[in-house]
């Protein structure tokens, strides 16, 4: 077994089990090419249960965020169907290790959308737009993790809530956006965080899509990037997120 496939087995049970695991670069030194491998491996091992491919999800959207990693570009991961968490339904904090949550805007396509493309190309692709909930989840201990780690782990992406959508004409270029868990706010942010418009980062995605040889298709969703920082969640919590112009999406932890 190569280490790609005995990585990918790792996060992957990590996953399944909602145990957390030491960094998998503490054990062998690899790069963000071999991170990406191993996140292909990881995912393909869902689809083979029976879980496809939904959509894709963008990391490290904020300039902040890159300079924090030390890294010049995004990172994605890849999004399946059993990560999807209904609109005002509920979700298990048995199936989490230790999840926090981050507001986002949701894209969805009705034409396919890969490689390079300009932003009005790209938006000719969607079909929809909404606000979010990603739900990230890190499998590493303690929340602690390399460039290399994170990519492994699937951009630590876990669940996603999307709320109504809407049709693409909305200015997401600065939307306002409000995080209240139990009705209490406890963050505020603006679409204007994700690369400066969210478009941006859907630009990105197709970019990134075509790199690893993937088109996204009619009904995907794309996840654009968190617009404040992750909010830690426990048991027994409500979580919505309100956005001027796109309404709200929510959901329950028990």
């Amino acid at each position: 077994m190569s280490f790609i496939q005995k990585f990918a087995e790792r996060v992957d049970t990590a996953a399944i089990s909602a145990t957390s695991i030491p960094q998998i670069t503490q054990e062998q030194d690899f790069g963000v090419d071999e991170a990406y491998a191993i996140q292909a491996a990881s995912i393909d091992r869902r689809v083979q249960r029976g879980d496809p491919i939904v959509g894709i999800k963008m990391g490290f959207t904020s300039r902040a965020k890159m300079v924090q990693m030390g890294v010049s570009d995004l990172i994605w991961g890849r999004l399946t169907r059993s990560m999807i968490v209904e609109d005002g339904g509920f979700t298990e904090m048995s199936r989490y290790i230790h999840p926090r949550a981050e507001p986002e805007i949701a894209f969805l396509l009705r034409k396919p959308l890969s490689g390079v493309v300009t932003p009005l190309q790209a938006l000719d692709a969607v079909g929809g737009v909404a606000c979010a909930i990603e739900l990230i989840d890190s499998r590493y201990e303690n929340f602690k993790f390399s460039l290399a780690d994170v990519v492994a782990d699937n951009a630590s992406s876990s669940g996603f809530v999307v709320g109504t959508w809407r049709e693409p004409g909305t200015d997401l270029s600065n939307i306002g956006m409000v995080m209240n868990v139990d009705g209490r706010p406890v963050g505020y942010g603006s679409s204007a965080a994700i690369l400066g418009d969210p478009v941006r980062a859907l630009v990105s995605a197709a970019r990134v899509a075509g790199e690893a040889g993937l088109s996204l298709e009619p009904g995907m969703v794309v996840m654009a990037g968190a617009a404040t920082a992750a909010i830690a969640l426990e048991a027994g919590q409500h979580v919505r997120l309100e956005a001027s112009g796109l309404g709200f999406c929510e959901f329950r932890i028990r």
